[in-house]
C-alpha cells in the first residue's frame, strides 16, 4: 500500500471535507451492537490523519490507530493529543500488522483496502487481521465497486479547488486488471502568490463479492453481511461502495 507524502497528507483532510466522521463512528458502532453486546477496544485500520479514531475515542473506546504513513500519523497525534483514552498509534503496513494483542473490532474505511496491490496483497491484509481481532470479534470495511472504477472513476479527470489547494485528478483504467490508476496533481501557493507543483501517484484495485468472500473465508473470517454505501440495505447494482461485516471464526 502507498504511503502517502507529506503533499496529500497536508491536505487529506481538506480533499475528504465532505466525510462526517462522527456519524460514520456512529454507523459503525451501531452495525457491532447489532452482533456483540460490548466492544471497548478497536483497530482503525489505514487511520489516515485519525479523524475516525478521534470519533471512536471521544464516543469512550480505547483504539489503535495504524497507517503506513508517518506523515499521516503526525497529523493525526496533533489532532488527537486531548483524547482520552489516548489513541495509541503505529506506523505499518496492512498486509505486516503486528499488534501487542487482539481487539474485539477493527474497522478500515475510505476504501483504503482497495490501494493495496492485487489480490495477494489483499489476501495477506486479511491473513494478518485474523491473530489481532479476537475468535468472536467483528471486522467492518468498505471498498469501492467495480462497478465505480469502470464507469465513475473510469478514465475520468476531476478537479479540486480549496483555499489551501487547486487539485488535478486523473485517472486512467485498466480493465484487463480491473484497476484505476490515479495521478493527482497539486498546485500550492506560496508567499509570493507563485504555485508549486507536487505530484502522487497509486493504484486502486476492485473485487466483486465472491472474491472478497472467499479471501475473508480463506483467513478464518465468515462473511456476515454486505451493505450499500452506509445505507443499511442491500446493495444496488450501481453501487459505488460497499459496506462489509465479517467475523473471525
Amino acid at each position: 500500500m502507498p504511503g502517502y507524502d507529506q503533499t496529500f497528507a497536508a491536505f487529506y483532510d481538506g480533499l475528504q471535507g465532505a466525510v462526517d466522521y462522527g456519524a460514520k463512528a456512529d454507523f459503525f458502532l451501531g452495525l457491532i451492537a447489532k452482533y456483540r453486546d460490548h466492544c471497548q477496544l478497536m483497530l482503525d485500520l489505514a487511520c489516515g490523519t485519525g479523524s475516525l479514531s478521534v470519533e471512536l475515542a471521544a464516543r469512550g473506546r480505547e483504539v489503535i490507530g495504524v497507517d503506513a504513513s508517518p506523515e499521516m500519523l503526525s497529523r493525526a497525534r496533533e489532532k488527537s493529543g486531548n483524547c482520552q483514552p489516548p489513541v495509541l498509534y503505529l506506523c505499518q503496513e496492512m498486509e505486516e500488522l503486528d499488534l501487542y494483542g487482539t481487539v474485539e473490532a477493527a474497522i478500515c474505511m475510505l476504501d483504503s483496502l482497495n490501494h493495496l496491490e492485487g489480490e495477494q496483497a489483499l489476501g495477506e491484509a486479511f491473513h494478518r487481521l485474523q491473530y489481532f481481532i479476537e475468535p468472536g470479534g467483528l471486522f467492518l470495511f468498505d471498498m469501492n465497486t467495480p462497478y465505480k472504477h469502470r464507469e465513475v472513476l473510469g478514465d475520468n479527470t476531476f478537479v479540486y479547488d480549496t483555499d489551501e489547494v487547486y487539485c488535478v485528478w486523473q485517472n486512467t483504467w485498466d480493465p484487463e486488471e480491473g484497476a484505476v490508476d490515479i495521478d493527482l496533481d497539486f498546485f500550492v501557493p506560496d508567499e509570493k502568490g507563485r504555485y508549486l507543483r507536487r505530484e502522487e501517484s497509486f493504484r486502486e484495485y476492485s473485487y466483486p463479492v465472491e472474491t472478497v468472500r472467499r479471501l475473508l473465508e480463506e483467513n478464518q473470517f465468515r462473511l456476515l453481511e454486505v451493505q450499500g454505501d452506509y445505507t443499511g440495505v442491500a446493495p444496488g447494482p450501481e453501487e459505488e461502495r460497499l459496506v462489509y461485516v465479517a467475523q473471525r471464526i
